[in-house]
């Protein structure tokens, strides 16, 4: 839903406030939609530029991702061949006494329960429990309903999840601007 443009410049504060109430929307209003329209169009080309880039790229991509979360104590991509299923390994704690597995898949169709089983198979391969599954599309029903119903605890993120994760953690985006809004400060003007 696209709002009246309301502009400052040149007009009177009158004339201002008389165009917020044509909007019935509150200076505030109009800049949190303002600041949710462009986080949206932002999450939308990190995902283009995800696309546009080499499974290799997406994959360190994720791996980076993770440890901005803040998750684990050593991080480290599998190799190509062999890998066993997986991409990339954390270690939670310095001896290495529980890992997390990932599997980062660059793909425009959605990851079917096939591949989730296929990756829940990995992860009892390397003894672990815990896993989390990275794709730039989506999960089908049926994916998501896996891994409620397995004693593993896989995580799904998808495209959609992944591009405001990275916009959270500054993952290839960076601060532009940072606009204050003040307020009276009513304490300040009493007599007490």
């Amino acid at each position: 839903v696209v709002e009246p443009k309301i502009r400052s410049e040149g007009k009177k504060l009158e004339d201002v406030e008389e165009d917020l109430q044509v909007s019935n929307r509150t200076p505030e209003d109009l800049i949190v939609d303002g600041h949710n329209f462009i986080r949206r169009n932002i999450e939308s080309e990190l995902l283009e530029k995800i696309a546009n880039n080499s499974p290799d790229f997406f994959e360190k991509l994720v791996l980076k991702l993770i440890k901005e979360m803040g998750y684990g104590v050593d991080h480290s991509l599998l190799g190509r061949s062999g890998d066993g299923g997986v991409d990339g390994v954390i270690r939670e704690d310095k001896l290495g006494l529980d890992e997390i597995y990932l599997q980062a898949k660059r793909w425009k169709n959605s990851v079917t329960v096939h591949q989730i089983r296929d990756f829940a198979g990995a992860l009892q391969s390397k003894k672990s429990k815990k896993g989390i599954f990275i794709t730039t599309s989506e999960f089908t029903g049926d994916a998501n309903d896996f891994v409620k119903n397995i004693e593993n605890k896989i995580i799904l993120i998808n495209g959609e999840k992944l591009a405001s994760l990275m916009y959270e953690y500054d993952i290839g985006v960076k601060t532009q601007d940072i606009y204050e809004i003040k307020k009276i400060e009513e304490d300040y003007f009493s007599d007490e």
